[in-house]
């Protein structure tokens, strides 16, 4: 009969012990997190940011490959490289404006073609990327941590497949000529600072940087505003990431 009235106590007793030392309601709701159903799995994590970032380089690509592309987009546009600003402004002096305006007009237009063959080279880039990788990013407090580090990663492989297209593409617009004519003519002034820019580097660089500003955008729409969402597996990775629950995935 005594037994019947000591195993409540004991009951009682084991209880009181485990939320004390366990905290049973902060496990369970640790634990809930981690079986919640909707929770993303690494692969469907790893799928959505390789999702949003092609989104990104076709979006990005498609706005910059039009005609004004970089030319109106002052975010991206390309002018004089930067140790070249003195030759502009001694040209422009001299009344040699419009071949300022042909060179600056030619480069942009260079860029704009080349972007139209970017895209794919991008794309294919991504393949690099791993699961664990996507994970850290997802869950980063950087909102542009997909771009950032598409860009560190890849950057030296994609603009040794760029260049080559760069320079195909500022022979076709005269890019080459004109700059050729500007600088030959300014090198001639006596006293001069020789310009002896690599118009391909330059040109190659600020492309491709005007490439990445633009997947930047699109990550941060994607981030930050769910009606950018525009599939079910992006609408529940980012979901989760807005949602900021324990960073414990299911495996």
């Amino acid at each position: 009969m005594k037994s019947i009235f000591i195993i409540p106590i004991i009951l009682v007793l084991v209880l009181k012990t485990s939320t004390a030392q366990f905290k049973i309601p902060q496990v369970i709701k640790e634990a809930a997190n981690l079986v919640k159903p909707d929770n993303p799995s690494p692969a469907e994590i790893g799928s959505a940011i390789k999702e949003a970032l092609e989104i990104g380089i076709s979006a990005g690509a498609d706005r910059l490959s039009i005609a004004n592309g970089f030319l109106g987009n002052d975010a991206v546009k390309l002018l004089f490289p930067p140790e070249a600003k003195k030759l502009e402004k001694t040209l422009r002096s001299l009344g040699m404006n419009k071949a300022c305006d042909d060179f600056i007009l030619s480069v942009n237009r260079a860029a704009e073609l080349a972007a139209k063959e970017a895209k794919p080279i991008f794309i294919s880039a991504l393949k690099e990327m791993s699961i664990q990788d996507a994970q850290n990013i997802l869950l980063s407090k950087q909102k542009n941590a997909a771009t950032s580090y598409f860009q560190r990663v890849t950057g030296a492989a994609l603009r040794s497949k760029f260049q080559p297209i760069i320079q195909a593409s500022l022979a076709k617009t005269e890019t080459t000529r004109y700059w050729t004519d500007l600088s030959t003519k300014y090198n001639q002034i006596p006293l001069a600072s020789k310009i002896n820019t690599d118009l391909s580097d330059y040109a190659t660089q600020k492309a491709m940087e005007g490439l990445f500003h633009e997947i930047e955008q699109e990550e941060l729409k994607i981030r930050q505003n769910s009606a950018f969402r525009s599939s079910p597996l992006l609408k529940k990775v980012f979901g989760y990431s807005d949602s900021g629950l324990d960073p414990k995935l299911n495996e």
